[in-house]
């Protein structure tokens, strides 16, 4: 088990965490909050207290969203702990069928592959689609999902299926792309436009193709097992192509920090020292795509220079994984605010709920509860869109502006970036 009782004792029980906590603002009660979390997980590690159905519940209702660790004046990891208990609830458990399914789908790229182009073709059958929001919403009652719920768009053809291994855009630079499970299969505008904005810069791209998912819906859930296996494979593929390249850029705030962060913390707890290592020595290489895009290219230059100033007003929502995990917030606001008018919104570090599959599943009804408060945040800005760099929050907002019957719109800011260079 786990050393809970260090993180526990080291608890100074000031409380900052509990005003940002995401799962106390919707269901205020002190053992949802992070110090309610961090209490239980000592006295569980003591013997004094059992990992129950009950106890279970309180623990996947954290939405992991490391707002905690940010305010915590003793840097106490609350979202790793949680982690690592679930993975002790999933052991004990067990993980539901249509969980399991998912993530053996996420093991074997080819089989997904088939799994969403039979999706595709049939998708009419249950859903439809709502071209607002960019999304498709239940025909009928369908099992976990709500009938009025905004469910990701579904794609011909995933992206990394469109396009050969290597393009060629000049030699300015080389590039690999890891695209993320949702932008693959799903919102693949993104990688489209990624693409559109290399062609602009002239730097060629390489088409990592035998990448495998980041492993963060599997991490957040408790399957342990299929975490070991994504991110062994990833590793030992981007070492045989890191040096060939300039970066790994990855459009996707979730997937990136899983990368960079998750995949080193997650060897360390079990023991796994030369796997964490061969992890940390990638990092140098890999970039949330804003991030490498302002500062690494001539991309704010070519965009002063054409002048472009679109009419629509853009207001951004920060990712958690993004400004909590990796500390970035700044490029995605320069690069959208070179062409377009900005607003920001009143609290756009305020985690948008989408908190993992269980979250999105079982306990979805937290997630909604989530959303509301932030949808209205983004109706007060008067905003046209909201972007942000995660496919995760994409799914969360688009549902949430779509319940809200929203004027705003969900874009990631690549997309933004690429239109503007299209109409420049």
């Amino acid at each position: 088990m786990f050393n809970y009782t260090s993180v526990s004792d080291a608890c100074i029980k000031c409380g900052k965490c509990i005003p940002v906590c995401t799962i106390h603002q919707v269901h205020p009660d002190e053992t949802t909050s992070p110090r309610g979390f961090i209490d239980l997980l000592g006295a569980h590690e003591r013997g004094e207290l059992e990992v129950d159905k009950t106890a279970r519940d309180i623990f996947e209702s954290c939405f992991l969203c490391t707002a905690c660790t940010e305010v915590c004046p003793n840097d106490l990891p609350t979202d790793m702990v949680i982690e690592e208990v679930r993975k002790e609830i999933a052991d004990k458990y067990g993980i539901a069928w249509y969980k399991r399914l998912f993530f053996f789908l996420l093991r074997h790229r080819k089989i997904m592959d088939i799994a969403s182009k039979l999706g595709y073709v049939f998708r009419t059958c249950a859903l439809q689609d709502n071209e607002k929001y960019g999304g498709m919403t239940p025909r009928f009652r369908l099992p976990i999902i709500k009938k009025d719920r905004l469910l990701p768009s579904m794609a011909s053809v995933s992206v990394l299926n469109s396009y050969p291994e290597n393009l060629s855009h000049g030699g300015e630079g080389r590039v690999a792309i890891f695209i993320g499970c949702l932008a693959n299969y799903n919102y693949t505008g993104i990688g489209h436009a990624l693409v559109k904005i290399l062609k602009a810069l002239e730097i060629d791209v390489f088409f990592a193709k035998e990448q495998k998912c980041c492993a963060a819906p599997a991490y957040f859930t408790g399957d342990f097992a299929t975490v070991e296996t994504l991110a062994k494979k990833n590793i030992a593929y981007f070492e045989s192509f890191i040096d060939e390249v300039d970066a790994i850029i990855v459009p996707e705030a979730t997937c990136s920090a899983m990368i960079k962060h998750d995949w080193e913390v997650f060897f360390r707890n079990r023991g796994m020292y030369d796997w964490a290592e061969r992890a940390k020595r990638l990092n140098k290489k890999i970039f949330m795509a804003t991030e490498w895009l302002a500062n690494h290219t001539c991309l704010p230059d070519l965009l002063e220079a054409r002048g472009v100033k679109k009419d629509l007003l853009v207001t951004y929502h920060d990712p958690c994984h993004a400004r909590k995990v990796q500390g970035i917030y700044k490029e995605p606001r320069a690069l959208i605010g070179k062409s377009y008018r900005f607003t920001e919104m009143s609290d756009p570090n305020r985690c948008c709920g989408f908190g993992g599959v269980t979250m999105q599943t079982e306990k979805f009804h937290l997630a909604e509860a989530a959303g509301k408060p932030k949808a209205a945040m983004i109706d007060a800005t008067g905003a046209d869109v909201v972007a942000a760099e995660c496919s995760a929050c994409r799914m969360q907002l688009s549902d949430a502006l779509h319940r809200n019957e929203s004027r705003a719109v969900f874009k990631n800011p690549i997309e933004l970036i690429a239109d503007a260079l299209e109409e420049a």
